[in-house]
C-alpha cells in the first residue's frame, strides 16, 4: 500500500476496450450472494460457500490519527499455530490453533509504518518504510532519526518477543555510518537458503525517489545461527520499461523448487529474474530475464497513477500472477465506471511474459470505497487447479479459479459494507493457510473464514507460510 497524503477521488473513466485475443473473466453464476452471517465482523455480502469463522479484534483508524500513533493492520505471515499480524505500531502474535477463536498472545510495539512481516521459526523481521522522525521507538528503544530498514525480533517466547537487532539502509547518514544507502523497507520477501544456514531477504521500497539507488531491490543476509548479525549484502538493479525508471520494487514474489524465479512488482514494468537452476543466477545475485508491462486499447497503462503492486506464481511455476495499485490504495478505483485494467488480476506465461488472461472484479464498489487488487496467494493444490485468494481493500476477500487463465471465474467473496467516508479500510491482505482463509482488515483486525468448495479439496497443509514465498514447486 502506498497511501498518498491526500485522498484521491477517481474521475469516471472510459469504458474498457478489450485487448484482442485475451479474455476478461465474468462472475461464476454458480454462487449466489447471501447476506452477511452472524460473526462476520461487519455487515457483508458474501457467497454462500464462504463462512465467517473467527475474529481477533484490533480496532484502528488511519485518518485523523497522528502518524506516530497509527496502529492500522497490514500484512500477515504464519508459523505453526501462530499468525504474525503486522501493523503500523509493531506486530501482533495471534494463536490460531482454533481458527474460530483466535487469541492474542502479545503485541510488541515499534511505531514506524508499515510493518510488513517475515517469520522464520523463532525469528520475525519487520519492515520500517519511512524515515523515522524524532521521538520514535521500537520495543522501548529510541529509533535513530532518519532510520529506514528492518528490525529483528526473537519470538521463542511468543508471549514476550525481544528486539535483537536492526539493519539500516537509508539515505540519512549512510556515508557517516559506513553502512548501506537505500530507500527503506516497504515490503520484504524471504528466500530460505538452508544449505548455507541463512535467509536471503529481498527488501522492497516504494519511496518514489528518483535516486538511482532506489531503483533496486535491497538484498539482506540473515545468518540463522546468529540472526542479530543480519547485514545488507547488495542490490538487484531494476530494468526500466518504456516509461524509463521504475523507482524501486514495491513487492516481490519468490518460487523455489524446480522453478527458482523472483518477480519484482515495480513501477510500470515488473522485472522477472532467475535465482537458480535452470535459468542461472543465484539467491544473492538474481539474473534478469524479462519485464512485463500492461495497457489496454483505450490507452490506460499500469504504472500511470499507481504501480505494479503484487507478484506471485502458480505452484507449478507456469503462470505469473500480477496486480497493481492505481491511486496508491486510498482511491476508489473499482467503480462500475472504472476501466477493467484498474480492477484486475493479470496472468502471464512465467517463462516468456506473454499474457494469458485477466480476472476483473465483478462487483462494483462505491465512489467512497478505497479499492484495488492488493495482496493474495495461491492455494497449494496437487490437482493442477489454479485458485487465488486475495484481499482487495473495501471490496473485501475474493477467491478466483483461473485454471484456464483466459476464462477465470469467481469462486467466492465476502464484501463488507462501506465505512463512513473519508475513512480508509478493507482487506489489506487475504491468504489461504492450512485450509482456512485469513483476512487482515485495516480497521478491525484479523478475520478468519472457511471456504466450502470442491475446488480446494485436497489442499496441502504447509505448517508455515510467508505468503510471498513458495518454498517448493509442484509438478
Amino acid at each position: 500500500m502506498s497511501l498518498p497524503r491526500r485522498l484521491l477521488i477517481a474521475a469516471a473513466a472510459a469504458a474498457l476496450l478489450l485487448t484482442p485475443g485475451v479474455a476478461i473473466a465474468h462472475p461464476d453464476e454458480d454462487h449466489d450472494d447471501a447476506p452477511g452471517e452472524a460473526g462476520s465482523y461487519t455487515e457483508r455480502v458474501s457467497t454462500k460457500n464462504l463462512h465467517a469463522l473467527g475474529h481477533s479484534a484490533h480496532p484502528a483508524q488511519f485518518l485523523g490519527v497522528p502518524a506516530a500513533e497509527r496502529t492500522v493492520s497490514s500484512d500477515i505471515a504464519f508459523w505453526g499455530d501462530l499468525a504474525i499480524h503486522g501493523n503500523y505500531n509493531g506486530f501482533r502474535v495471534v494463536d490460531v490453533s482454533e481458527p474460530g477463536a483466535p487469541q492474542l498472545v502479545s503485541h510488541p510495539k515499534c511505531n514506524g509504518d508499515q510493518g510488513d512481516i517475515v517469520v522464520w521459526d523463532d525469528l520475525v523481521v519487520r519492515s520500517w518504510n519511512s524515515p523515522a522522525p524524532a521521538g520514535r521507538f521500537c520495543m522501548g528503544e529510541p529509533v535513530p532519526v532518519g532510520f529506514e530498514g528492518v528490525h529483528l525480533f526473537d519470538i521463542s517466547n511468543p508471549a514476550s518477543p525481544q528486539l535483537i537487532g536492526a539493519v539500516e539502509f537509508s539515505e540519512a547518514g549512510a556515508a557517516t555510518r559506513g553502512t548501506a544507502d537505500g530507500c527503506g523497507s516497504h515490503t520484504q520477501t524471504v528466500a530460505p537458503d538452508l544449505a548455507n544456514d541463512r535467509l536471503i531477504i529481498y527488501s522492497n521500497n516504494s519511496s518514489g525517489s528518483d535516486r538511482p539507488i532506489c531503483d533496486t531491490i535491497n538484498v539482506l543476509e540473515v545468518p540463522l545461527d546468529e540472526p542479530r548479525n543480519a547485514s545488507h549484502i547488495g542490490y538487484v538493479p531494476l530494468t526500466g520499461g518504456s516509461l524509463g525508471s521504475n523507482n524501486g520494487c514495491h513487492d516481490a514474489g519468490v518460487i523455489l523448487g524446480d522453478v527458482n524465479k523472483l518477480a519484482c512488482a515495480s513501477g510500470h514494468a515488473t522485472n522477472v529474474f532467475s535465482i537458480g537452476a535452470p535459468g542461472g543466477g543465484s539467491l544473492a545475485n538474481p539474473q534478469f530475464l524479462y519485464t512485463v508491462e500492461e495497457s489496454d486499447a483505450a490507452g490506460n497503462k499500469v504504472g500511470v497513477g499507481g504501480r505494479w503492486h503484487s507478484a506471485t506464481f502458480t505452484w507449478d511455476g507456469e503462470v505469473l500472477v500480477l496486480g497493481w495499485e492505481p491511486g496508491g490504495g486510498a482511491a476508489p478505483e473499482c467503480e462500475a465506471s472504472d476501466p477493467a485494467i484498474k480492477k484486475s488480476m493479470f496472468f502471464y506465461d512465467a517463462d516468456t511474459g506473454a499474457k494469458l488472461g485477466q480476472w476483473t472484479l465483478p462487483r462494483p464498489q462505491t465512489e467512497t470505497e478505497n479499492c484495488t487488487i492488493h495482496n493474495y496467494n495461491m492455494v497449494p493444490l496437487r490437482s493442477g487447479r489454479y485458485v487465488a485468494v486475495g484481499g482487495h481493500y473495501q471490496a473485501g476477500t475474493w477467491v478466483v479459479d483461473f485454471t484456464d487463465p483466459a476464462n477465470a471465474k469467481t469462486v467466492a467473496f465476502s464484501d463488507p459494507s462501506p465505512v463512513e467516508p473519508p475513512n480508509l479500510a478493507g482487506a489489506w491482505s487475504t491468504y489461504w493457510y492450512d485450509n482456512f482463509i485469513y483476512e487482515s482488515e485495516i480497521q478491525s483486525g484479523l478475520n478468519v473464514f472457511r471456504l466450502a468448495d470442491k475446488r480446494v479439496v485436497g489442499a496441502m497443509k504447509l505448517g508455515h507460510l510467508n505468503p510471498q514465498t513458495q518454498e517448493f514447486s509442484l509438478p
